[in-house]
């Protein structure tokens, strides 16, 4: 071989091993048909809806209310909804069902929650989302810090009546095993027992898996989960084996306002849930759903700029999130003021920029992806969106849906295929391959 002919051959190795993107597993099909990104409503507006303001929830794919109403696409169970969830109110001083695991009656609580489940979700119910929101303690023992620390002094404290010949080291390593082993056997026992009375939903507990990666005021954030939070998620195979969809949160502090930091802070959470999902030995990888808000956290007056909305839903998609779950609260959209302002922002910047979204989530599936699977980032940590070029896509309101109309250009299907990757979908076989559309696309968020 000569020498200019090896060089080339090395090079064209270096750019090769540089380029090529391990495949990734399959994940399960979306739940609805054709959508492999959805946006759902879940924040409570019957008082607007009471006061008669209008509010344009077209471009969600499914419109649903935190509040306690059987017979939703997505369910949340809170603690009072959900058997008998045993808990400290510490602002109270109170403690509730036993206060810690280790005190609650699982036989009892496991009895109350099927009923509950029978209740607002129907036996033959279609797919759906459910969702555990028990927030009071944190299953492992290292994680319950700050207010929750409550947890471990009850715990010594049962540990050393038990067991008061034991060292203060001993009875503390006591108290975590009798934690640990309770709060599992909750949180496992719970999460079995609504699979197997409904496996047509989805199942889950909010707010896990978590990163933890707050700290943004400092000059060199980078949003990454540290070394020992993702190895306190690997700890909980056990929770992810049980799940069957995963619900991260990805709500936005005010003081992260249109700052690059925000998509740091969502982009290194989605990708933590998205690792999580992978860890259980299962034929593919369950569906990932964020939650979000329209409203910045802790607060309900600023809603998310068009940047943040990039910032989260922009960021949710191009990572390969099954979808995004806009929550609010009861204090959200409680006055007249707090309904028009919801009703402005949704028809000028949240329900234009989600169908974008949605549809260019469709579009890239289907001219990348043979729509057997999703367009996902080759780089997690590149700042490539799914967005629909507003110099060739209209997206107008139409038959009470919102509907992107245009062709894509060569330009923007060459940026996607060398951006985005396909990940597909369980029992169907695809590969990034770019076909061009020929005619204008109608596409139905």
């Amino acid at each position: 071989m000569k020498a200019s002919s090896f060089l080339s051959f090395v090079a064209l190795c270096i750019i090769g091993s540089i380029t090529t993107i391990p495949a990734l597993p399959p994940t399960e099909p979306p739940l609805i048909h054709d959508h492999p990104f959805v946006v759902i409503w879940n924040a409570p507006t019957e008082h607007c809806r009471q006061l008669r303001i209008p509010l344009d929830t077209a471009a969600f794919q499914a419109v649903t209310t935190p509040a306690a109403a059987p017979g939703q696409f997505l369910t949340i169970f809170y603690e009072d909804r959900l058997g008998l969830y045993p808990k400290v109110d510490s602002a109270k001083r109170k403690r509730y069902r036993g206060g810690v695991p280790q005190n609650g009656n699982l036989t009892e609580h496991l009895a109350k929650a099927r009923g509950q489940i029978d209740h607002y979700i129907s036996q033959d119910s279609s797919p759906g989302l459910a969702v555990i929101d028990w927030e009071s303690w944190r299953p492992l023992w290292d994680q319950n810090w700050g207010s929750k620390r409550i947890y471990k002094k009850l715990s010594i404290a049962r540990a050393l009546q038990m067991a008061p010949f034991l060292s203060s080291r001993e009875i503390s390593e006591l108290a975590k095993s009798q934690f640990q082993l309770a709060g599992r056997r909750f949180m496992e026992k719970t999460i079995s027992l609504g699979i197997g009375e409904r496996p047509s939903r989805r199942w889950g507990f909010y707010l896990f898996p978590d990163c933890h990666n707050y700290g943004w005021e400092k000059p060199n954030y980078t949003g990454k989960c540290s070394t020992k939070t993702k190895k306190q998620n690997d700890q909980m195979l056990w929770l992810w084996e049980r799940s069957t969809a995963l619900f991260p949160s990805i709500y936005l502090h005010l003081n992260l306002r249109n700052s690059p930091k925000a998509s740091l802070f969502v982009r290194n959470r989605v990708q933590e849930a998205l690792r999580v999902a992978t860890l259980p030995k299962r034929p593919y990888t369950m569906p990932i759903y964020v939650y979000s808000r329209p409203l910045y956290r802790d607060q309900t007056e600023k809603f998310q700029s068009k940047t943040d909305l990039v910032s989260t839903v922009g960021e949710s998609a191009a990572l390969g999130a099954s979808g995004v779950v806009m929550w609010g609260g009861s204090k959200d959209y409680n006055n007249k003021a707090a309904c028009q302002s919801l009703s402005e922002y949704l028809t000028s910047t949240f329900d234009p920029y989600i169908a974008n979204v949605t549809a260019a989530a469709m579009l890239c599936s289907e001219v990348l992806c043979q729509q057997r699977g999703r367009c996902v980032r080759k780089n997690y940590n590149s700042a490539h969106y799914l967005h629909l070029n507003p110099a060739y896509f209209s997206i107008l309101r139409a038959d009470r849906k919102y509907v992107a109309i245009g062709v894509p250009s060569a330009a923007d299907l060459k940026a996607w295929a060398e951006n985005f990757t396909c990940q597909c979908y369980a029992g169907q076989s695809c590969s990034p391959k770019l076909s061009q559309p020929t005619k204008i696309k109608l596409i139905w968020v």
